[in-house]
């Protein structure tokens, strides 16, 4: 039970500290991005000098140098606005001296929305009322109410007065709307925008989201989507979405370079206001170094709104902070007093228990000494308990040994001493009785001998597996399964299973082993080695391990 509440307060908390560890992800790249935005720079200002050293070609045309034009005002748009104002002025000329009613109303339209984000209003208003809308393209119609809409947006965020300029921007939107198409992606930002504006939240965030979720380059229409949607979240007054969305765009329009922004300026405030006066500074600050360079005259107005409040508050807390460090730094004065004391103490203290330790160290030594001898005395009266343990345990074996075999052979002997005997009477009686022919048969035959050695064998076994009942089990278990020795019926010990019971007795030499058992030298060797390749142990250690095999029986 105590399991199944646990998990559902993880399932309850997991999203939230989801969402903070990926918020803290997002503002460490932010920040470490307005540190590195000279990075950004040189690679924007690499770009523009190369699109400049196309101006310098030789016969160059008209046409040409309005197209470079072109792509200069671009780049410099959102970037400088005065720069893009001179090139907007340039390609105006030449649209005039070419006449090209096309790119007059094209540039006029350019131009007049570098004029809005300069801050020119009068200026746009007139390029814009300059341009016969019947005659436009169906694109360049887009980009006039385009135009329009965002003139009257930026006046009425610059003018105490709003309502009219407000519902000029909204009227121009709706021809917008009617215009664009609808499966397009500028429709459903502008619609978007419609709709936050309507409160219809649900509806706006939804559109957004899907449109930033398709977005996978880092662009300015990504940085547009992502403030969109903070705006959005802005209304519902949640903080948390409002400083991801914001960091979002931001780092989109530092990554494109566009100095022309608002998402700084938004994240600050947001930042103000929920007490990250650090964070909030170092934000307004890029925010207004960036409407500055971009001479954006309605951005830095914007921040020049809100760059004082957050700058007192910002120098308020370095100077609270400041006096809490002269705090700290006279506590750690008086603590560094008692301390240089207390070391004073603690090194006259160490060098007293140093003087002991020395002490104790020789004595220490002298008492190792000693158990080193002591331990060393101990060692050899084990080592000499051991040998004599061995040599007992090896007499008392070899003793048990001699008396079963001396045994046996004393009976051997007379039963020997008979046999020879009675063979003597046999070949006496064969004399007197003259029968030499029997005589010869009986001198030439070897059945007595077999018989006698199979005798001799069987004796043999049944002393040895009398002094040592489970020889066959134990060296059995020394084998391969596979290898393992299974014996016929009635047969006691087999030939290399009694050569390595008289291994076992102390004859390892493999002459005497072969005399005994009445086979070459040689033939022996191969056995053992053959019994050796069966080992499942080491083959060095396998007879060793013979010799350990059993106790004898008592």
């Amino acid at each position: 039970m105590k399991n199944f509440f646990l998990w559902i307060v993880l399932v309850l908390f997991s999203g939230d500290i989801y969402a903070i560890d990926t918020q803290d992800s997002l503002s460490a790249t932010l920040y470490n991005l307005i540190d590195n935005k000279a990075t950004y720079v040189h690679k924007k200002e690499k770009r523009l000098s190369e699109i400049k050293n196309m101006l310098d070609v030789p016969d160059l045309s008209i046409e040409q140098e309005y197209n470079i034009n072109k792509q200069l005002f671009e780049e410099y748009k959102t970037y400088i606005s005065d720069s893009a104002i001179y090139y907007g002025r340039k390609n105006l000329k030449i649209a005039l001296e070419l006449g090209n009613k096309h790119q007059l109303a094209e540039t006029r339209l350019t131009l007049a929305s570098s004029y809005s984000i300069a801050g020119m209003f009068i200026e746009s208003l007139e390029l814009l009322r300059s341009i016969e809308k019947e005659s436009l393209t169906y694109q360049l119609k887009v980009d006039y109410y385009d135009n329009f809409k965002l003139l009257y947006s930026y006046y009425a965020h610059n003018n105490s007065y709003t309502y009219g300029y407000k519902a000029k921007s909204e009227r121009y939107r709706d021809s917008l709307l009617k215009l664009l198409d609808t499966s397009s992606t500028q429709y459903k930002i502008v619609y978007s925008e419609k709709l936050c504006d309507h409160d219809r939240l649900k509806e706006a965030k939804e559109i957004l989201l899907t449109l930033l979720n398709q977005s996978e380059e880092e662009n300015h229409e990504r940085a547009v989507l992502a403030y969109a949607l903070a705006n959005v979240y802005k209304k519902e007054n949640n903080i948390e979405m409002q400083k991801k969305y914001y960091t979002i765009s931001a780092i989109s329009d530092i990554k494109n370079n566009i100095k022309e922004n608002a998402s700084l300026q938004a994240l600050a405030t947001v930042l103000y206001d929920t007490g990250e006066i650090e964070n909030a500074y170092q934000c307004i600050k890029s925010s207004m170094e960036d409407a500055i360079f971009c001479n954006a005259r309605l951005r830095t107005f914007e921040v020049s709104k809100i760059f004082p409040i957050i700058d007192s508050a910002y120098q308020e807390k370095t100077l609270k902070q400041r006096e809490e460090l002269k705090h700290f730094l006279l506590l750690i004065s008086i603590l560094s007093v008692f301390l240089i004391i207390a070391l004073v103490f603690v090194y006259r203290q160490m060098k007293k228990v140093a003087r002991i330790r020395r002490k104790l160290h020789q004595s220490n030594l002298k008492l190792s000494d000693v158990n080193s001898n002591l331990k060393e005395t101990n060692d050899k009266l084990k080592a000499v308990n051991l040998q004599f343990s061995a040599l007992n345990v090896e007499l008392s074996e070899a003793n048990q040994i001699k008396e079963a075999y001396i045994g046996h052979f004393l009976d051997l002997c007379s039963t020997y001493i008979n046999k020879l005997q009675k063979f003597q009477n046999n070949l006496n009686r064969k004399v007197m009785e003259n029968k030499q022919e029997d005589l010869y048969k009986m001198l030439r035959s070897n059945e007595m001998v077999e018989n006698e050695l199979k005798e001799l064998y069987d004796n043999f076994d049944h002393i040895f597996l009398h002094l040592y009942p489970n020889f066959i089990e134990e060296f059995n278990a020394l084998l391969q399964e596979e290898e393992k020795f299974v014996l016929k019926a009635n047969e006691l010990l087999n030939v290399e299973l009694r050569i390595f019971a008289l291994i076992r007795l102390g004859i390892t030499d493999s002459s005497k082993i072969a005399d005994f058992l009445h086979y070459s030298t040689n033939t022996i060797y191969s056995y053992r080695t053959r019994v050796r390749n069966k080992a499942a142990v080491p083959r060095q250690e396998f007879e060793n391990l013979v010799m350990k095999i059993g106790s004898i029986s008592q």
